[in-house]
């Protein structure tokens, strides 16, 4: 029999108790809030849970290799080449001090890169061989009004010597007529002046070669300031070079100066892991988009250029055989415009860019011809004044072509956000968009990337401009584009904003990377960091059991409408395969992601045979990723196939 507690036993119980119950009062919350995290903890960590939502894992990112990621590639080696170039840090910049970190996932290990110029915000291409087309990046980094010191602008040099171009270092000053100096702020290539027949008993005209570049005063203050026209000396010339070449200048000024491009290339060779500098553009970009061509050049558009303008419709088609560039048709975007390859020689822009450029100039979708440079509007877009910092991708399968416009806010640092999607189907004969479903927020700054089981993960972003006000969204969807629907993925735990990329994995994880936030707090008082976490999501269909297993079965090296056999444990279990171009992605923007579905025969031998569409503006030359997903939509690991240009 047990035996009852006495009195005074039962009375100091009571007593305990009811303090116990009154601390708890007192802390409620804080009990709650404990109880509830723990609860959630453990949630989250659940089979039931993980097969339902997925899961969130930080990747343990050493810090002697940590870096502010502006870029992110995934190469044929299955590595990831991040890149930072100087990483938004202006005294990184200073120092010349620019960062490309080499991260295996496989393996979890890194490696530091050299880089050999500030990338930072530059753009980047696959490239048919395999390596990456990186092209552009910072000259100068932007000072505000109030903190620039010395008038400066644009110089225009120019050469009225026939026989001989000329090159001036950067420092080389220009003198006005009043005696103010300025001093380059870069190196400048000034062509030799041009002869022109005129057929009047053999006399020629002559047309002066010019090239811009930036200058500033050699002093601080108002003296520098001029509004007038003038034409300038260029100190250290005598005779009929001094004659022949000068400067002229229209206004400099203490105006706000904003970043500048500059116009190198280089290649990135994931085999020797290496940069190599290739052809220089003839226009320095920063934030210009590279867009891969049905046969594989590369065209570049948009950016700031020289003197910190959007370059005026400037753009350039790379060839990666003679590497060098030439002139592509003229048409002006805004900064980082989403383009995708629609056709041979057609692009889609969907409206979707990164910022820089005027509200009402170059901001509507349409289908852009390079054959002939005419340009369809596409109408239909609800809220096409909220496409700055908007997501788009290309849905899977690329078969449908349609391309699907998410979330975006107001020009520059409007607070305006919006939860808009919208879908156009590139196939119709005059493509309209159509509005979608909803996302669950006003959303900026969403990473969209598709998955081999044909859904879009969407995730991270936030209400406000770079995250203001802590608005960041911790949330991930899964779109389904053959059901129309979103089903709500588990909570990534990092926030995610300005500066942010997310890519698939040849495993099928998505791993996201960067965030720079203007603040620390709700307030908006205390500055913000770049976020160097690395957030690997396991999508749901990694929870489900036993994966497929698919694995070449012969050459990897193969052409436009080869087929391909692929060995497999289990050749009923495959419902599909995919072929998924590698992403390559800054600021939330992927320019060549792609899900392209093949034609699957099963054969008795446990193989299966697919075969490589004939289509260049649907599978352009390079490396891609074939992926087995079964009928319980549970993709393979990645098999890795080079489709030859």
């Amino acid at each position: 029999m047990a035996k009852r507690p006495s009195p005074l036993t039962r009375r100091k119980t009571w007593l305990g108790a009811a303090a116990v119950v009154a601390l708890a009062a007192l802390n409620a919350p804080a009990v709650a809030d404990f109880t509830q995290h723990t609860y959630h903890r453990w949630e989250i960590n659940q089979p039931k849970y993980k097969a339902r939502y997925g899961h969130w894992a930080l990747a343990a990112l050493p810090e002697k290799y940590q870096l502010n990621s502006i870029h992110a590639i995934l190469l044929h080696t299955g590595k990831v080449l991040l890149i930072a170039g100087s990483g938004n840090n202006v005294k990184q910049f200073d120092g010349g001090v620019f960062k490309s970190t080499l991260w295996d996932p496989d393996t979890d290990t890194f490696r530091k890169i050299d880089t050999p110029a500030d990338l930072f915000c530059g753009g980047h291409a696959q490239l048919p061989d395999g390596k990456v087309l990186l092209a552009g990046g910072t000259a100068r980094y932007e000072v505000l009004k109030g903190d620039v010191k010395r008038a400066g602008g644009a110089m225009l040099v120019k050469n009225e010597d026939p026989d001989h171009p000329r090159t001036f270092r950067k420092g080389t000053v220009f003198r006005s007529p009043s005696g103010v100096e300025y001093r380059s702020q870069f190196p400048v290539h000034v062509p030799r002046a041009k002869k022109t027949p005129t057929g009047r008993g053999g006399n020629v005209k002559v047309t002066a070669g010019e090239a811009r570049v930036f200058v500033e005063a050699t002093k601080d203050g108002p003296p520098g300031i001029t509004h007038t026209t003038a034409q300038y000396v260029i100190e250290g010339l005598r005779g009929k070079d001094a004659d022949n070449l000068y400067g002229i200048a229209n206004k400099l000024g203490l105006d706000k100066k904003d970043f500048q491009g500059i116009k190198d290339a280089y290649e990135f060779d994931p085999v020797t892991e290496k940069y190599t500098k290739v052809g220089p553009m003839s226009e320095a970009r920063w934030y210009p988009t590279l867009t891969t061509l049905s046969d594989g050049r590369v065209l570049a558009a948009s950016g700031l250029d020289d003197i910190g303008q959007v370059v005026p419709g400037k753009n350039e088609i790379y060839d990666p055989r003679a590497k060098t560039w030439s002139k592509a048709p003229t048409r002006y975007f805004p900064t980082y415009p989403s383009l995708f390859l629609a056709g041979k020689r057609k692009i889609f822009y969907s409206g979707s860019n990164a910022g820089y450029g005027p509200a009402d100039k170059g901001r509507t979708p349409g289908l852009w011809d390079l054959r002939t440079n005419a340009f369809t509007a596409v109408p239909g877009l609800k809220d096409p004044d909220t496409l700055e910092t908007s997501s788009s991708v290309l849905l899977p399968p690329a078969q449908k072509g349609k391309v699907m416009v998410l979330g975006g806010g107001g020009v520059g640092e409007s607070p305006t956000a919006t939860s808009r999607t919208a879908v156009v189907d590139l196939t119709a004969r005059r493509p309209v968009f159509t509005t979608g479903l909803r996302l669950p927020e006003n959303t900026r700054y969403l990473n969209s990337v598709i998955l081999p089981d044909d859904t879009v993960l969407t995730t991270g972003g936030s209400h406000a401009y770079r995250g203001k006000g802590a608005s960041d969204i911790l949330k991930a969807q899964l779109y389904d584009p053959a059901k129309n629907s979103f089903t709500p993925a588990a909570d990534p735990t990092v926030g995610r904003n300005y500066h942010t990329e997310a890519l698939l994995l040849p495993d099928g994880r998505v791993a996201v990377f960067g965030s720079d936030p203007l603040f620390a707090d709700r307030a908006n008082t205390r500055p913000g960091r770049f976020e160097q976490r690395v957030e690997v999501f396991s999508p749901p269909y990694l929870h489900r059991g036993e994966r497929p297993y698919l694995a070449l079965s012969g050459r990897t090296e193969v052409e436009h409408g080869d087929e391909v056999v692929l060995r497999t444990t289990d050749p009923v279990r495959v419902g599909r395969v995919r072929l998924m171009r590698p992403g390559s992605v800054t600021h939330v923007t992927d320019f060549g992601q792609r899900s392209v579905a093949l034609a699957v025969t099963r054969r008795a031998d446990k193989t299966l045979t697919v075969r490589v569409p004939d289509d260049t503006a649907l599978v352009p030359p390079g490396w891609y990723m074939a992926v087995a997903v079964d009928r319980r939509d549970v993709p393979s690991p990645a098999a890795w196939i080079h489709v030859s240009g």
